[in-house]
């Protein structure tokens, strides 16, 4: 009895090696992975920039294995969990890190600050635009073509990968909602200046395909209204959502979906699909406990009311019970939600996370 539970033993432990080495061995479900956007998935391009729109100290990255590394967040972002759910053994390289074979993988073009206008967020400082991290990504093109040897074999390559892009939050927060600074909504009504918006959007979206981009995620817009920032400087109780910038917020996304129609009849080959972290966030605050949130109002750390005047500063204490908290500072979710945005991205859980299809069936499109 003891020599045939040995033999038991022993298949169970070789079967469990063998999965193990399968796994840590597979390859991921897309050769390489291409992110754009903003503070919330820059990991580190702003790092070396004259900017105010810098995250790397301590605080941020507290519960990431490498510490600071100009993630805003405590640990994780959703490009973050999306990179380890398509299978990548390792986080995407930011631009201005990235070298030699390493591109293979994709790039994190990401800017803190950055919009799809030029001039949205210039009063932080120096930032990448939406532009700008499209030229950056041509650069690449031609580092991809010298590597693979031709031009038709990186367009084979390249058409193969996931492009997630989500920018446009600063073009409210940092633009169109500051206008002591911008001048943009006394010129456009809210509906006009998505209109100009998706325009640009569109422009720099047919510059990505032109360059050999054929899978795009598109990645809508957040509650802006009820960061911890705006709770703080524009509702009554610091609790209620501020509605005009949600309504923005969802009129922009409207069109965004709207547009992923578009795209998909007049681009040949391409697959585009709309991710819309707005309802996700709807149903994390209507609901909160049923996805581990104690607090939805303010940040883990910062100052003033709601922890939502300005960014985590430097060397400054969180809170302990980050896990409960949807918020890090005034403007960036933690860990704890972008696992959640993440794994919804992904694979949606309702019918409204993504449209036609979510990541993961993008993938294999």
């Amino acid at each position: 009895m003891c020599v045939e539970f040995k033999k038991w033993l022993i298949a169970v432990c070789m079967v469990t090696v063998l999965c193990f080495y399968s796994e840590t061995n597979a390859q991921p479900q897309v050769p390489c992975y291409f992110i754009f956007g903003d503070s919330l998935v820059d990991n580190g391009n702003n790092n070396a920039i004259a900017s105010l729109a810098r995250a790397n100290y301590y605080p941020y990255g507290v519960d990431f294995p490498e510490g600071p590394t100009g993630r805003f967040c405590n640990g994780k972002t959703t490009v973050d969990v999306i990179a380890e759910l398509l299978g990548f053994d390792d986080y995407i390289t930011p631009y201005s890190q990235a070298r030699g074979q390493d591109i293979l993988r994709g790039v994190n073009y990401a800017s803190a600050a950055a919009g799809i206008r030029e001039e949205t967020g210039q009063q932080l400082g120096g930032r990448i635009s939406f532009s700008g991290q499209v030229n950056n990504y041509k650069n690449t093109v031609s580092q991809v073509v010298n590597l693979l040897g031709d031009e038709d074999e990186a367009a084979n390559y390249l058409s193969k990968c996931i492009y997630s892009i989500g920018l446009g939050s600063n073009d409210y927060l940092n633009n169109y909602f500051m206008p002591t600074i911008y001048s943009t909504s006394r010129r456009y009504t809210i509906q006009q200046y998505a209109d100009v918006l998706l325009q640009q959007y569109r422009q720099q979206l047919v510059t990505l395909y032109n360059y050999g981009a054929r899978k795009f995620a598109l990645v809508g817009l957040g509650q802006i209204g009820c960061s911890p920032n705006e709770l703080a400087q524009n509702s009554p109780d610091g609790t209620t959502c501020v509605q005009r910038i949600n309504l923005a917020n969802r009129i922009f996304n409207n069109g965004l979906r709207s547009l992923v129609n578009v795209l998909n009849r007049n681009q040949p080959d391409s697959r585009f699909t709309f991710i819309n972290p707005y309802g996700m966030f709807q149903d994390i605050i209507a609901r909160p406990a049923f996805f581990g949130f104690s607090n939805t109002n303010s940040g883990c750390c910062g100052i003033g009311r709601n922890n939502g005047q300005i960014t985590c500063l430097p060397l400054q204490s969180p809170c302990a019970n980050r896990d409960e908290y949807l918020f890090w500072d005034a403007f960036h979710p933690t860990e704890a939600a972008n696992v959640i945005i993440g794994r919804r991205s992904y694979a949606a859980e309702s019918a409204t996370d993504a449209y036609p299809y979510d990541i993961r069936h993008l993938a294999q499109l």
